[in-house]
Protein backbone atom coordinates (compact mmCIF):
# COMPACT_ATOMS: atom_id res chain seq x y z
CA UNK A 1 0.00 0.00 0.00
CA UNK A 2 2.86 2.65 1.12
CA UNK A 3 4.81 1.57 -1.79
CA UNK A 4 2.14 2.05 -4.33
CA UNK A 5 1.43 5.29 -2.63
CA UNK A 6 4.84 6.67 -3.21
CA UNK A 7 4.74 5.21 -6.63
CA UNK A 8 2.19 7.47 -7.37
CA UNK A 9 3.53 10.75 -5.70
CA UNK A 10 6.20 9.87 -7.39
CA UNK A 11 4.80 9.55 -10.97
CA UNK A 12 3.28 13.17 -9.92
CA UNK A 13 6.28 14.86 -9.43
CA UNK A 14 7.53 13.25 -12.72
CA UNK A 15 4.49 14.19 -14.43
CA UNK A 16 4.95 17.95 -13.26
CA UNK A 17 8.52 18.15 -13.87
CA UNK A 18 7.74 17.38 -17.64
CA UNK A 19 4.66 19.49 -18.10
CA UNK A 20 5.94 22.50 -16.37
CA UNK A 21 9.50 24.58 -15.22
CA UNK A 22 10.39 26.71 -12.72
CA UNK A 23 11.80 30.23 -13.39
CA UNK A 24 13.74 32.79 -12.04
CA UNK A 25 11.96 35.69 -10.60
CA UNK A 26 14.97 37.65 -12.81
CA UNK A 27 12.86 36.35 -16.17
CA UNK A 28 9.77 37.89 -15.28
CA UNK A 29 7.48 40.36 -14.64
CA UNK A 30 7.63 42.54 -11.49
CA UNK A 31 3.90 41.80 -10.96
CA UNK A 32 4.23 38.03 -11.28
CA UNK A 33 5.34 37.66 -7.85
CA UNK A 34 2.68 39.54 -6.52
CA UNK A 35 -0.37 38.02 -8.90
CA UNK A 36 1.14 34.78 -7.85
CA UNK A 37 0.49 34.98 -4.34
CA UNK A 38 -3.45 35.00 -4.97
CA UNK A 39 -6.20 33.93 -7.86
CA UNK A 40 -8.83 36.10 -6.41
CA UNK A 41 -10.42 37.64 -9.25
CA UNK A 42 -12.05 40.79 -9.62
CA UNK A 43 -15.99 41.75 -9.53
CA UNK A 44 -16.98 44.24 -12.17
CA UNK A 45 -17.24 46.57 -9.17
CA UNK A 46 -14.11 46.57 -7.71
CA UNK A 47 -12.59 47.11 -10.66
CA UNK A 48 -14.21 50.18 -11.50
CA UNK A 49 -13.94 51.25 -8.04
CA UNK A 50 -10.12 50.86 -8.08
CA UNK A 51 -9.69 52.09 -11.61
CA UNK A 52 -11.94 55.38 -10.44
CA UNK A 53 -8.79 55.74 -7.68
CA UNK A 54 -5.85 55.24 -9.91
CA UNK A 55 -7.94 58.26 -12.42
CA UNK A 56 -7.59 60.85 -9.42
CA UNK A 57 -4.41 60.22 -8.82
CA UNK A 58 -2.37 59.60 -11.90
CA UNK A 59 -4.27 61.50 -14.33
CA UNK A 60 -4.32 64.80 -12.89
CA UNK A 61 -0.73 64.78 -12.84
CA UNK A 62 -0.12 63.82 -15.96
CA UNK A 63 -2.54 66.21 -17.34
CA UNK A 64 -0.69 68.89 -15.66
CA UNK A 65 2.90 67.72 -16.09
CA UNK A 66 1.85 67.34 -20.00
CA UNK A 67 0.30 70.46 -20.45
CA UNK A 68 3.78 72.49 -18.57
CA UNK A 69 6.44 70.59 -20.96
CA UNK A 70 4.04 71.30 -24.28
CA UNK A 71 3.79 74.86 -23.16
CA UNK A 72 7.45 75.04 -21.84
CA UNK A 73 8.42 73.62 -25.56
CA UNK A 74 6.51 76.15 -27.45
CA UNK A 75 7.79 79.02 -25.57
CA UNK A 76 10.71 79.68 -29.02
CA UNK A 77 7.69 80.12 -30.94
CA UNK A 78 6.08 82.95 -28.45
CA UNK A 79 9.36 84.17 -28.20
CA UNK A 80 9.72 84.95 -31.45
CA UNK A 81 6.55 87.90 -31.50
CA UNK A 82 8.29 88.72 -28.37
CA UNK A 83 11.54 90.08 -29.10
CA UNK A 84 14.08 87.90 -28.90
CA UNK A 85 14.63 87.54 -32.20
CA UNK A 86 16.18 91.80 -32.16
CA UNK A 87 17.32 90.92 -28.58
CA UNK A 88 19.44 88.63 -29.38
CA UNK A 89 20.46 89.34 -32.59
CA UNK A 90 19.19 86.86 -34.73
CA UNK A 91 18.35 85.56 -37.84
CA UNK A 92 15.44 83.36 -39.77
CA UNK A 93 18.55 80.98 -40.20
CA UNK A 94 19.55 80.88 -36.90
CA UNK A 95 16.07 80.97 -35.00
CA UNK A 96 15.06 78.00 -37.37
CA UNK A 97 18.49 76.06 -36.09
CA UNK A 98 17.43 76.65 -32.39
CA UNK A 99 14.17 74.47 -33.18
CA UNK A 100 16.79 72.30 -35.02
CA UNK A 101 18.99 71.84 -32.35
CA UNK A 102 16.35 70.59 -29.51
CA UNK A 103 15.50 67.51 -32.20
CA UNK A 104 18.76 66.79 -32.78
CA UNK A 105 19.21 66.51 -28.98
CA UNK A 106 16.37 64.42 -28.88
CA UNK A 107 17.41 62.62 -31.46
CA UNK A 108 20.92 61.70 -29.58
CA UNK A 109 19.47 61.12 -26.43
CA UNK A 110 16.75 58.86 -27.53
CA UNK A 111 18.47 56.12 -26.84
CA UNK A 112 19.72 56.75 -23.53
CA UNK A 113 16.76 58.11 -22.02
CA UNK A 114 14.73 54.79 -22.82
CA UNK A 115 17.68 52.87 -21.32
CA UNK A 116 17.45 55.06 -18.22
CA UNK A 117 13.29 54.52 -17.89
CA UNK A 118 13.94 50.52 -18.12
CA UNK A 119 16.51 50.39 -15.39
CA UNK A 120 15.97 53.78 -13.16
CA UNK A 121 11.82 54.19 -11.33
CA UNK A 122 9.89 55.71 -14.45
CA UNK A 123 8.11 58.28 -11.91
CA UNK A 124 11.34 59.29 -10.42
CA UNK A 125 13.32 59.56 -13.64
CA UNK A 126 11.06 61.79 -15.41
CA UNK A 127 11.39 64.20 -12.28
CA UNK A 128 14.94 64.57 -12.36
CA UNK A 129 14.02 65.58 -16.23
CA UNK A 130 11.67 67.98 -15.30
CA UNK A 131 13.81 69.61 -12.25
CA UNK A 132 16.69 69.86 -14.68
CA UNK A 133 14.23 71.34 -17.60
CA UNK A 134 13.01 73.94 -15.67
CA UNK A 135 16.34 74.74 -14.40
CA UNK A 136 17.47 74.95 -18.18
CA UNK A 137 14.32 76.83 -19.60
CA UNK A 138 15.48 79.42 -16.60
CA UNK A 139 18.80 80.00 -18.29
CA UNK A 140 17.43 80.98 -21.30
CA UNK A 141 17.01 84.69 -19.30
CA UNK A 142 20.70 85.25 -19.49
CA UNK A 143 21.09 84.03 -23.47
CA UNK A 144 21.66 87.15 -25.26
CA UNK A 145 23.44 85.55 -28.45
CA UNK A 146 23.01 82.57 -30.99
CA UNK A 147 25.97 79.96 -29.21
CA UNK A 148 23.88 80.45 -25.84
CA UNK A 149 20.73 80.01 -26.79
CA UNK A 150 21.81 77.08 -29.36
CA UNK A 151 23.36 75.39 -25.93
CA UNK A 152 20.15 75.75 -23.84
CA UNK A 153 17.99 74.14 -26.69
CA UNK A 154 20.24 71.19 -26.82
CA UNK A 155 20.04 70.85 -23.12
CA UNK A 156 15.94 71.01 -23.48
CA UNK A 157 15.73 68.07 -25.82
CA UNK A 158 18.12 66.02 -24.11
CA UNK A 159 15.69 66.21 -20.80
CA UNK A 160 12.72 66.21 -22.77
CA UNK A 161 13.25 63.17 -24.19
CA UNK A 162 11.97 60.81 -21.04
CA UNK A 163 8.67 62.55 -20.53
CA UNK A 164 6.30 61.09 -23.52
CA UNK A 165 7.93 57.60 -23.66
CA UNK A 166 7.71 57.54 -19.65
CA UNK A 167 3.96 58.43 -19.94
CA UNK A 168 2.97 56.15 -22.57
CA UNK A 169 4.99 53.47 -20.12
CA UNK A 170 3.19 54.51 -17.11
CA UNK A 171 -0.66 54.15 -18.84
CA UNK A 172 -0.20 50.56 -20.25
CA UNK A 173 0.95 49.80 -16.46
CA UNK A 174 -2.17 51.33 -14.88
CA UNK A 175 -4.83 50.44 -17.62
CA UNK A 176 -6.11 48.08 -20.01
CA UNK A 177 -5.98 48.41 -23.50
CA UNK A 178 -9.79 49.74 -24.34
CA UNK A 179 -8.84 52.23 -21.45
CA UNK A 180 -5.87 53.59 -22.33
CA UNK A 181 -6.96 55.14 -25.46
CA UNK A 182 -9.13 58.04 -23.45
CA UNK A 183 -6.45 58.40 -21.17
CA UNK A 184 -4.25 58.74 -23.05
CA UNK A 185 -6.37 60.84 -25.38
CA UNK A 186 -6.89 63.13 -21.95
CA UNK A 187 -3.41 64.53 -21.02
CA UNK A 188 -2.70 64.67 -24.90
CA UNK A 189 -5.53 66.98 -24.99
CA UNK A 190 -3.13 69.42 -22.55
CA UNK A 191 -1.53 70.15 -25.58
CA UNK A 192 -3.83 72.53 -26.76
CA UNK A 193 -4.40 73.92 -23.18
CA UNK A 194 -0.75 74.91 -23.35
CA UNK A 195 -1.20 77.02 -26.53
CA UNK A 196 -4.16 78.83 -25.16
CA UNK A 197 -2.24 79.42 -21.82
CA UNK A 198 0.71 80.45 -23.43
CA UNK A 199 -1.16 82.66 -25.97
CA UNK A 200 -2.82 84.75 -22.48
CA UNK A 201 0.26 85.19 -21.38
CA UNK A 202 2.34 86.28 -24.08
CA UNK A 203 -0.36 88.46 -25.35
CA UNK A 204 -0.09 89.81 -21.32
CA UNK A 205 3.64 90.39 -21.55
CA UNK A 206 2.99 92.51 -24.67
CA UNK A 207 1.82 94.72 -22.79
CA UNK A 208 4.92 94.70 -20.31
CA UNK A 209 7.58 97.20 -20.31
CA UNK A 210 10.47 96.92 -17.76
CA UNK A 211 14.04 98.09 -18.51
CA UNK A 212 16.22 95.24 -17.69
CA UNK A 213 14.01 92.34 -18.94
CA UNK A 214 12.44 91.81 -22.49
CA UNK A 215 8.98 90.40 -22.52
CA UNK A 216 10.62 86.82 -23.72
CA UNK A 217 12.62 86.63 -20.58
CA UNK A 218 9.60 86.98 -18.50
CA UNK A 219 8.16 84.37 -20.32
CA UNK A 220 11.00 81.85 -19.76
CA UNK A 221 11.33 83.19 -16.18
CA UNK A 222 7.32 82.47 -15.51
CA UNK A 223 7.07 78.87 -17.45
CA UNK A 224 10.51 78.04 -15.46
CA UNK A 225 9.09 78.27 -12.04
CA UNK A 226 6.35 76.76 -12.71
CA UNK A 227 7.86 73.47 -13.90
CA UNK A 228 10.06 73.58 -10.79
CA UNK A 229 7.04 73.59 -8.90
CA UNK A 230 5.89 70.84 -10.50
CA UNK A 231 9.09 68.66 -10.87
CA UNK A 232 8.98 68.65 -6.64
CA UNK A 233 5.01 67.35 -6.59
CA UNK A 234 5.76 64.96 -9.63
CA UNK A 235 8.70 63.49 -7.72
CA UNK A 236 6.96 63.35 -4.10
CA UNK A 237 2.83 62.49 -6.03
CA UNK A 238 3.88 60.07 -9.04
CA UNK A 239 4.24 56.69 -8.75
CA UNK A 240 6.80 54.46 -10.29
CA UNK A 241 4.58 51.31 -11.38
CA UNK A 242 1.36 49.46 -9.53
CA UNK A 243 3.77 47.44 -7.55
CA UNK A 244 5.11 50.53 -5.85
CA UNK A 245 2.50 53.29 -5.79
CA UNK A 246 1.93 54.95 -2.69
CA UNK A 247 -2.12 55.48 -2.77
CA UNK A 248 -2.34 51.69 -3.18
CA UNK A 249 -2.91 49.69 -0.20
CA UNK A 250 -1.01 46.23 -0.57
CA UNK A 251 -4.38 44.51 -1.51
CA UNK A 252 -4.99 47.17 -4.30
CA UNK A 253 -1.66 46.74 -5.90
CA UNK A 254 -2.55 43.04 -6.32
CA UNK A 255 -5.93 44.24 -7.73
CA UNK A 256 -4.40 46.96 -9.87
CA UNK A 257 -2.15 44.08 -11.41
CA UNK A 258 -4.68 41.31 -12.09
CA UNK A 259 -7.05 44.06 -13.84
CA UNK A 260 -4.69 44.42 -16.38
CA UNK A 261 -3.65 40.93 -16.89
CA UNK A 262 -6.22 40.95 -19.62
CA UNK A 263 -3.47 43.53 -21.93
CA UNK A 264 -1.58 40.24 -21.81
CA UNK A 265 1.29 42.49 -21.59
CA UNK A 266 2.37 42.17 -17.82
CA UNK A 267 3.82 45.40 -15.92
CA UNK A 268 7.90 45.74 -16.55
CA UNK A 269 10.86 44.26 -16.35
CA UNK A 270 14.22 46.09 -15.55
CA UNK A 271 16.55 43.64 -17.55
CA UNK A 272 18.30 43.96 -20.78
CA UNK A 273 17.24 40.64 -23.45
CA UNK A 274 19.63 40.52 -26.22
CA UNK A 275 17.05 38.17 -27.77
CA UNK A 276 14.13 41.05 -27.37
CA UNK A 277 16.55 43.11 -29.15
CA UNK A 278 17.55 40.98 -32.08
CA UNK A 279 13.64 40.30 -32.48
CA UNK A 280 12.75 44.41 -32.89
CA UNK A 281 15.46 44.51 -35.42
CA UNK A 282 13.97 41.52 -37.87
CA UNK A 283 10.08 42.87 -36.99
CA UNK A 284 9.09 44.11 -40.44
CA UNK A 285 5.95 46.47 -38.15
CA UNK A 286 9.22 48.05 -36.40
CA UNK A 287 10.30 49.87 -39.72
CA UNK A 288 6.88 50.13 -40.65
CA UNK A 289 5.88 51.92 -37.79
CA UNK A 290 9.21 54.25 -37.38
CA UNK A 291 8.42 55.05 -41.29
CA UNK A 292 4.71 55.82 -40.12
CA UNK A 293 6.34 57.94 -37.65
CA UNK A 294 8.62 59.56 -39.45
CA UNK A 295 6.10 60.63 -42.06
CA UNK A 296 3.32 61.45 -39.81
CA UNK A 297 5.19 63.97 -37.16
CA UNK A 298 7.09 65.95 -39.31
CA UNK A 299 4.30 68.55 -39.17
CA UNK A 300 4.55 68.71 -35.70
CA UNK A 301 7.51 70.16 -36.01
CA UNK A 302 6.16 73.22 -37.00
CA UNK A 303 5.36 73.37 -33.24
CA UNK A 304 7.46 76.91 -32.71
CA UNK A 305 6.87 78.05 -35.82
CA UNK A 306 2.94 78.94 -35.55
CA UNK A 307 3.20 82.45 -34.79
CA UNK A 308 5.90 82.85 -38.00
CA UNK A 309 2.99 81.40 -40.35
CA UNK A 310 0.28 83.42 -39.42
CA UNK A 311 2.20 86.79 -38.89
CA UNK A 312 3.30 85.78 -42.99
CA UNK A 313 -0.93 86.07 -43.30
CA UNK A 314 -0.37 89.66 -42.77
CA UNK A 315 -1.64 89.79 -39.03
CA UNK A 316 0.22 91.73 -36.51
CA UNK A 317 2.31 90.47 -33.10
CA UNK A 318 -1.12 91.39 -30.69
CA UNK A 319 -3.00 89.50 -33.61
CA UNK A 320 -0.91 86.75 -34.03
CA UNK A 321 -0.92 86.22 -30.39
CA UNK A 322 -4.58 86.15 -29.35
CA UNK A 323 -5.25 83.77 -32.65
CA UNK A 324 -2.32 81.66 -31.62
CA UNK A 325 -4.97 80.56 -28.69
CA UNK A 326 -7.56 79.77 -31.31
CA UNK A 327 -4.79 77.29 -32.35
CA UNK A 328 -5.28 75.76 -28.80
CA UNK A 329 -8.86 75.36 -29.23
CA UNK A 330 -8.73 73.93 -32.23
CA UNK A 331 -6.41 71.29 -31.55
CA UNK A 332 -8.28 70.44 -28.00
CA UNK A 333 -11.63 69.54 -30.29
CA UNK A 334 -9.80 67.53 -33.14
CA UNK A 335 -8.20 65.60 -30.77
CA UNK A 336 -11.20 64.70 -28.97
CA UNK A 337 -12.56 63.94 -31.87
CA UNK A 338 -9.64 61.60 -32.52
CA UNK A 339 -10.44 60.12 -29.35
CA UNK A 340 -14.08 59.40 -29.79
CA UNK A 341 -13.52 58.27 -32.97
CA UNK A 342 -10.64 55.42 -32.43
CA UNK A 343 -12.83 54.09 -29.49
CA UNK A 344 -15.49 53.20 -31.99
CA UNK A 345 -14.91 49.25 -32.84
CA UNK A 346 -16.07 49.40 -35.81
CA UNK A 347 -13.40 52.45 -36.88
CA UNK A 348 -10.61 52.00 -34.57
CA UNK A 349 -7.86 53.50 -34.40
CA UNK A 350 -5.52 53.15 -37.79
CA UNK A 351 -8.80 54.33 -39.52
CA UNK A 352 -9.56 57.20 -37.07
CA UNK A 353 -5.98 58.32 -37.87
CA UNK A 354 -6.89 58.26 -41.61
CA UNK A 355 -10.18 60.30 -41.09
CA UNK A 356 -8.24 62.83 -39.16
CA UNK A 357 -6.32 62.96 -42.17
CA UNK A 358 -8.74 64.23 -44.87
CA UNK A 359 -9.50 67.47 -43.32
CA UNK A 360 -5.86 68.00 -42.50
CA UNK A 361 -5.08 67.61 -46.57
CA UNK A 362 -8.13 69.93 -47.26
CA UNK A 363 -6.67 72.26 -45.14
CA UNK A 364 -3.30 72.45 -46.84
CA UNK A 365 -4.79 72.49 -50.10
CA UNK A 366 -6.47 75.96 -49.27
CA UNK A 367 -3.84 77.00 -48.07
CA UNK A 368 -1.55 77.05 -50.98
CA UNK A 369 -4.19 77.66 -53.30
CA UNK A 370 -6.35 80.73 -51.78
CA UNK A 371 -5.03 84.56 -52.50
CA UNK A 372 -2.83 86.18 -50.07
CA UNK A 373 -5.31 89.13 -50.06
CA UNK A 374 -7.39 86.35 -48.32
CA UNK A 375 -6.34 86.70 -44.75
CA UNK A 376 -9.16 84.79 -42.84
CA UNK A 377 -9.63 82.10 -45.60
CA UNK A 378 -5.97 81.52 -45.02
CA UNK A 379 -6.51 81.62 -41.20
CA UNK A 380 -9.16 78.92 -41.29
CA UNK A 381 -7.60 76.90 -43.78
CA UNK A 382 -4.17 77.00 -41.46
CA UNK A 383 -6.67 75.66 -38.66
CA UNK A 384 -8.38 73.20 -40.74
CA UNK A 385 -4.61 72.06 -41.28
CA UNK A 386 -4.34 71.23 -37.64
CA UNK A 387 -6.52 68.37 -37.93
CA UNK A 388 -3.29 66.76 -39.26
CA UNK A 389 -1.76 67.61 -35.72
CA UNK A 390 -4.05 65.19 -34.23
CA UNK A 391 -3.17 62.22 -35.69
CA UNK A 392 0.61 63.30 -34.78
CA UNK A 393 -0.22 64.11 -31.31
CA UNK A 394 -2.58 61.05 -30.05
CA UNK A 395 -2.96 58.18 -32.94
CA UNK A 396 0.34 56.89 -33.78
CA UNK A 397 0.87 56.55 -30.09
CA UNK A 398 -2.00 54.82 -29.11
CA UNK A 399 -3.08 53.26 -32.46
CA UNK A 400 -0.08 51.48 -32.47
CA UNK A 401 2.71 52.15 -29.82
CA UNK A 402 0.43 50.85 -27.15
CA UNK A 403 -0.49 47.68 -28.75
CA UNK A 404 2.75 46.50 -30.36
CA UNK A 405 5.29 47.53 -27.29
CA UNK A 406 3.28 45.16 -25.27
CA UNK A 407 5.08 46.54 -21.97
CA UNK A 408 8.27 48.10 -21.06
CA UNK A 409 11.06 45.40 -21.41
CA UNK A 410 9.75 43.01 -23.62
CA UNK A 411 11.74 43.34 -27.29
CA UNK A 412 9.03 46.36 -28.02
CA UNK A 413 10.77 48.43 -25.73
CA UNK A 414 13.68 48.86 -27.88
CA UNK A 415 11.06 49.92 -30.76
CA UNK A 416 10.50 52.93 -28.74
CA UNK A 417 13.70 54.47 -29.52
CA UNK A 418 14.08 53.33 -32.79
CA UNK A 419 10.47 54.82 -33.77
CA UNK A 420 11.14 58.22 -31.99
CA UNK A 421 14.67 58.75 -33.16
CA UNK A 422 13.27 58.24 -37.23
CA UNK A 423 10.74 60.93 -35.45
CA UNK A 424 13.10 63.49 -34.74
CA UNK A 425 15.50 63.21 -37.24
CA UNK A 426 12.67 64.33 -39.85
CA UNK A 427 11.59 66.84 -37.63
CA UNK A 428 14.54 68.30 -37.49
CA UNK A 429 15.39 68.26 -41.15
CA UNK A 430 12.04 69.43 -41.83
CA UNK A 431 12.64 72.42 -39.36
CA UNK A 432 16.27 73.78 -41.14
CA UNK A 433 14.70 73.13 -44.76
CA UNK A 434 10.95 74.72 -44.74
CA UNK A 435 10.19 77.88 -42.60
CA UNK A 436 12.98 80.13 -44.01
CA UNK A 437 13.26 79.78 -47.69
CA UNK A 438 9.08 78.92 -48.42
CA UNK A 439 6.12 80.77 -47.85
CA UNK A 440 2.58 78.96 -46.47
CA UNK A 441 1.43 77.88 -49.51
CA UNK A 442 4.51 76.14 -50.55
CA UNK A 443 4.43 74.61 -47.18
CA UNK A 444 0.81 73.61 -47.73
CA UNK A 445 1.61 71.34 -50.67
CA UNK A 446 4.56 69.98 -48.37
CA UNK A 447 2.11 68.71 -45.67
CA UNK A 448 0.21 67.03 -48.36
CA UNK A 449 2.79 64.97 -49.73
CA UNK A 450 3.71 64.02 -46.37
CA UNK A 451 0.48 63.31 -44.94
CA UNK A 452 -0.06 60.85 -47.79
CA UNK A 453 2.36 58.23 -47.48
CA UNK A 454 1.41 58.49 -43.30
CA UNK A 455 -2.06 57.66 -43.93
CA UNK A 456 -0.82 54.57 -46.22
CA UNK A 457 1.41 53.22 -43.93
CA UNK A 458 -1.73 53.25 -41.22
CA UNK A 459 -3.62 51.38 -43.74
CA UNK A 460 -0.85 48.98 -44.39
CA UNK A 461 -0.35 48.73 -40.81
CA UNK A 462 -3.90 47.83 -39.80
CA UNK A 463 -3.79 44.93 -42.32
CA UNK A 464 -0.77 43.60 -41.05
CA UNK A 465 -2.00 43.39 -37.51
CA UNK A 466 -5.61 42.36 -38.47
CA UNK A 467 -3.94 39.91 -40.41
CA UNK A 468 -1.60 38.61 -37.73
CA UNK A 469 -4.66 38.39 -35.18
CA UNK A 470 -6.66 36.37 -37.07
CA UNK A 471 -3.82 33.73 -37.84
CA UNK A 472 -3.83 33.59 -34.29
CA UNK A 473 -7.07 33.26 -33.72
CA UNK A 474 -7.24 30.05 -35.98
CA UNK A 475 -3.87 28.72 -34.64
CA UNK A 476 -4.34 25.85 -32.22
CA UNK A 477 -3.83 26.52 -28.68
CA UNK A 478 0.04 26.39 -27.35
CA UNK A 479 0.78 24.84 -23.46
CA UNK A 480 3.79 25.80 -23.76
CA UNK A 481 3.89 28.91 -21.42
CA UNK A 482 0.60 27.18 -19.30
CA UNK A 483 2.52 25.32 -16.92
CA UNK A 484 5.57 27.60 -15.48
CA UNK A 485 6.59 28.47 -11.67
CA UNK A 486 7.97 31.09 -9.52
CA UNK A 487 9.49 30.05 -6.15
CA UNK A 488 7.74 32.75 -3.49
CA UNK A 489 9.68 33.74 -0.71
CA UNK A 490 8.80 31.11 1.20
CA UNK A 491 10.35 28.89 -1.47
CA UNK A 492 6.62 27.41 -2.21
CA UNK A 493 6.46 27.18 -6.16
CA UNK A 494 3.61 28.81 -7.34
CA UNK A 495 2.09 28.93 -10.92
CA UNK A 496 2.58 32.20 -12.79
CA UNK A 497 0.08 33.50 -15.76
CA UNK A 498 1.58 33.83 -18.68
CA UNK A 499 0.64 37.83 -19.25
CA UNK A 500 3.39 37.96 -16.41
CA UNK A 501 6.70 36.07 -18.05
CA UNK A 502 8.11 39.00 -20.06
CA UNK A 503 7.06 37.55 -23.21
CA UNK A 504 7.07 39.56 -26.58
CA UNK A 505 4.55 40.06 -28.53
CA UNK A 506 5.40 37.30 -30.72
CA UNK A 507 6.23 34.84 -28.15
CA UNK A 508 2.97 35.01 -26.34
CA UNK A 509 0.44 34.10 -28.65
CA UNK A 510 -2.66 34.74 -26.77
CA UNK A 511 -1.51 38.89 -27.37
CA UNK A 512 -4.00 40.70 -29.56
CA UNK A 513 -2.93 43.91 -31.46
CA UNK A 514 -5.09 46.83 -31.10
CA UNK A 515 -6.41 47.90 -34.93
Amino acid sequence: MDSASDKSESEKREDHAHASSTVHSYDVDVGAQLIAETDRSLTPQEASKLRAKIDWHIMPLMCIMYLITFMDKTTLGEAAVLGILEDAHLTTNQYDWLGTIFYLSYLVFQYPQNLALQRFPVGKWMSINIFLWAVVLLCHTACKSFGSLLAVRFLLGMCEGAITPGFMIVTSMFYTHAEQTKRVGYWFLMNGFAVIILGFISYGLLHTHTTSFMPWQWLMIITGIITLITSVLFWFLFPDSPTTAWFLTPGERVAAIRRIQVNQSGVENKHFKMEQFLETIKDPKTWLMAFFAGSANIVNSLTNQRQLIVAQFGFNDIQTTLLGCVDGGVEILTIWLGVVLASQASIGRSYAGVLMYIPAILGSILVSALPFSNKIGLLFSYWISIFANCAIYYLPWLGQFDNIWTHETDHHQWDRPVLICDWQCRQSVYVEGTVSTQEPRSMGCDHIMRILPAGIALVVLRFILASENTKRERETPNDKHDAVYILDESGVERKVDKAFLDLTDKENRDFRYVL
